[in-house]
């Protein structure tokens, strides 16, 4: 890997500080943004730069990016809140697609090289699993067409403008620092939270959705060799694990590594969620060399073992834009 200057946004994040830590310690200079909504202070990497920033501001994010002066921006900033995109719809575009347009024109103003935009699985929609990247975008709800959305637009001006670009389409990533305070999404750590709490877990429908949980000490040399790669300009990338598990089983191997009997309380399926969701992953293993090595049941005992350090967490609710009878009852009575 040749050494680069480096923006990450969403860089006290989840991901995105894994994700810092990694080009750092690969010698890059890097620098990363987050308007700490999702990310926490005790992320950041005391060996690049941090700047406190919401990407909606078109001019702070301009001065960001000249103060940078990167050669590459991977961006994974966004709200990731799948579900709860058919409540809060106006949030979900401006924190999503809006965000992309200001750090995309900011980018191309500053002659940035590569850009890398993380997408979702979501653009993808009901469509038959396993998914590939040669399946035409369908996205079911607000936020995958904020992503499929997202995605053109990256495609589209980087082409005009001369960047190079990279899109890839993680999914169910989980492990160490992940926000078990977002009541809204990330499964594992809203159950691991509520098993902390002593406190039963919420389980949409009949528990048959199939997902994929991808641990992220697996994704993360993927993510950063997209934007040194050559081969990977142009190109759209699913990353994540191979094998799919029901919730119901998922939540089996939560109780067998955390060796808790969980409590299971059954409600009603959330509007527009996708039954079966999982990916191939066969240009990733091919140009990036990803591997996914981690089995869930090693995954989730180095989470939990977090969890168990970190505590439990309250949970940080936002106001539904659309506060109708479809909202789940978790959220409408906060009950997570």
């Amino acid at each position: 890997m040749q050494k680069k200057r480096v923006l990450v946004t969403g860089g006290a994040g989840f991901i995105g500080s894994h994700l810092v830590d990694y080009l750092v310690k690969k010698g890059n200079v890097v620098t990363s943004v987050d308007d700490l909504s999702g990310g926490y202070r005790e992320n950041i990497n005391k060996n690049g730069s941090f700047i406190k920033l919401d990407l909606r501001d078109l001019k702070k994010t301009k001065l960001a990016v000249l103060k940078a002066r990167p050669d590459i921006i991977y961006h994974l900033a966004a709200d990731a809140t799948e579900g709860r995109s058919q409540f809060t719809p106006i949030e979900c575009t401006g924190r999503n697609y809006q965000s992309t347009l200001n750090l995309l024109v900011s980018a191309i103003n500053s002659k940035v090289k590569r850009f890398i935009f993380t997408s979702s699985m979501a653009v993808y929609g009901a469509q038959k699993a396993p998914f590939n990247e040669a399946m035409p975008t369908r996205p079911e709800d607000i936020y995958g067409i904020s992503k499929a959305s997202s995605e053109k637009a990256v495609e589209i001006l980087s082409k005009v403008h001369g960047m190079e670009y990279v899109i890839i389409r993680p999914h169910n990533v989980y492990g160490p620092r992940q926000n078990m305070a977002d009541p809204y999404r990330n499964v594992i750590a809203i159950f691991m939270n509520r098993i902390l709490q002593g406190k039963a877990i919420y389980i949409y429908g009949d528990g048959e959705q199939k997902r994929a949980f991808s641990y992220v000490s697996d994704m993360i040399p993927a993510i950063a060799e997209t934007g040194f790669i050559r081969s990977a300009n142009g190109e759209i990338f699913n990353l994540g694990s191979d094998t799919p598990f029901t919730i119901n089983n998922l939540v089996k191997t939560l109780s067998e590594v955390s060796g808790k009997k969980i409590a299971i309380e059954h409600i009603k399926s959330r509007p527009q969620e996708v039954k079966l969701a999982y990916c191939k992953h066969d240009k990733a293993k091919r140009i990036l060399k990803f591997s996914d090595k981690t089995k869930l049941s090693q995954g989730l005992l180095e989470m939990w073992k977090w969890a168990l350090g970190r505590g439990s967490q309250t949970p940080k609710y936002i106001d539904l834009e659309i506060l109708g009878k479809e909202a789940p009852l978790t959220w409408k009575n906060r009950l997570i």
